[in-house]
């Protein structure tokens, strides 16, 4: 974690600054101060739960749009799919069309 990079300003030689984390504040005083602010309140266990289940089954995290602008730009599905095998769509009714006539 960079945790304690970000927030309590120990070195660590792994974390690079990333832009939106210098974007935090002009210095690195209120950088510190604004990252902790992040991780203030907790989330709600259905939102923690929803996390998971997006990074378990390698997922976006978003709403149908996003998973389908995620999916256009990555060329493979980022939504779950619906579990169990297809459905077996009956034949449609020719109508008698194709019947054949008995001898």
């Amino acid at each position: 974690s960079s945790y304690r990079a970000n927030a309590q300003g120990e070195a660590d030689p792994v974390v690079t600054p990333h832009p939106l984390y210098t974007a935090l504040g002009t210095d690195e005083s209120a950088r510190l101060t604004a990252y902790r602010e992040l991780f203030r309140y907790e989330l709600e266990p259905g939102v923690v739960d929803e996390i998971r289940r997006a990074t378990n089954g390698n997922f976006a995290l978003g709403n149908e749009r996003f998973a389908a602008q995620v999916s256009s730009a990555l060329g493979r599905r980022a939504a779950p799919g619906k579990s169990g095998r297809p459905r077996q769509r009956p034949e449609p009714d020719s109508g008698g069309l194709f019947d054949v006539p008995k001898p």
